[in-house]
């Protein structure tokens, strides 16, 4: 990604590489042709729509976690849909039953109160249990569904004795930007307290937080797992990552506002870390940017800030080659996943433009100007 090549627009703004997404997507059907498991796009991580008659080139479908994110999934994906939430309104759960094609619950309660209904759909939709399997691999606790005291999922404490009358499928989700070592020690405790309700399950879904797009991931291992686990148990399997479908496949594009001294140099960008990049402040973590060093590794060091009121509203420190100045564009890199889904107007900072382009022949779709229409829209 060369910001001079695009020195024209407007930022700030994200652009999806669509020569990226091909690579990810290439990754991914390569597992699901060697193992016939179903991948599916978890909305929560990436839905610009624009992107779906590409993407369903490949993927069996999307994962939801509300009605609005599976109404999405029904029009403009046009696969499966599949549906988890912590718990179900009576409302949310009348809208699913139109839209979903696998709806899965989060509690035995939350089962046995939407069990009526269960019987009305006819056996066109098929539903699931998620269960806590308490095996911990992620370190940051907020993204950690198996931490102590979580609110996802069935402990096997807390599971019945025989899989429930209705109930086709196991659904567990415990990892998060993970190789598939993770996934081995998380399947061993999973068969470890679960075995016997897997030999009754039709469907098991692996959940997310596999990073199958990083260079790192070890494929091979993953696909060995799914076609043991699918054998073993004589189930079709789904995993359902939303990082990996669009890993590395996007940026956001900044200017440098002003620079300014305050125990250092500090570059307020015409972005923001609490509007338009919130994972920087939530996970936390650091996100790259492109020609740039960490503090004191290249010769001019400043702290990249945002442009709200918000006192920390601090993206990072970086170096650079040359100093900066304004006018200057800096490119965050790995900016489709969990910035677009994310984003907000606080302050009534805009959103920034969104883009589709080719890196291979050049060319740029503009996809989307936000406005003061869409700050007002969000209040009343």
């Amino acid at each position: 990604m060369n910001a001079d090549r695009y020195s024209g627009f407007k930022t700030p703004y994200y652009i999806v590489d669509e020569i990226l997404l091909k690579k990810n997507l290439e990754i991914l059907d390569s597992v699901q042709k060697k193992t016939g498991a179903k991948i599916l796009l978890a909305l929560k991580g990436f839905s610009m729509y624009s992107t779906f008659p590409l993407l369903r080139k490949t993927l069996a479908g999307i994962c939801a976690s509300s009605p609005d994110e599976a109404r999405l999934g029904k029009l403009e994906f046009k696969g499966e849909v599949h549906s988890f939430a912590a718990a179900y309104s009576d409302n949310d759960f009348d809208d699913l039953l139109k839209l979903s094609d696998h709806i899965v619950f989060n509690s035995i309660s939350q089962y046995e109160h939407f069990k009526s209904r269960i019987l009305e759909t006819e056996g066109k939709i098929k539903f699931g249990l998620r269960i806590n399997p308490e095996h911990r691999e992620t370190e940051v606790e907020m993204y950690d569904p198996c931490a102590p005291g979580s609110r996802l999922g069935i402990t096997a404490a807390n599971f019945p004795d025989t899989l429930p009358e209705y109930i086709t499928g196991l659904h567990f989700h415990t990892l998060c930007e993970k190789n598939s070592d993770s996934l081995e020690r998380t399947l061993a405790a999973v068969e470890y307290k679960f075995s016997h309700f897997l030999q009754k399950c039709e469907w098991i879904n692996f959940g997310g937080g596999h990073h199958i797009t990083r260079d790192d991931y070890d494929i091979e291992l993953l696909c060995s797992l799914i076609e043991r686990t699918r054998k073993k148990y004589n189930v079709q399997i789904y995993l359902e990552p939303g990082e990996a479908v669009a890993l590395n496949a996007g940026f956001l594009v900044a200017s440098v506002l002003d620079v300014i001294s305050n125990d250092g140099k500090i570059a307020i960008l015409d972005t923001s870390a609490a509007a338009h990049m919130p994972d920087v402040i939530e996970m936390p973590y650091r996100p790259n940017v492109i020609g740039s060093g960490k503090a004191g590794e290249k010769k001019f060091t400043y702290r990249l800030a945002g442009l709200s009121c918000l006192a920390g509203d601090v993206i990072g420190d970086y170096s650079f080659d040359e100093p900066l100045k304004t006018g200057d564009k800096l490119v965050f890199t790995d900016m489709a996943i969990y910035s677009m889904v994310k984003n907000n107007t606080f302050n009534g900072i805009r959103l920034p433009d969104i883009y589709f382009f080719n890196s291979e022949n050049g060319k740029v779709l503009h996809k989307k100007t936000f406005s003061y229409e869409d700050f007002k829209m969000r209040l009343s």
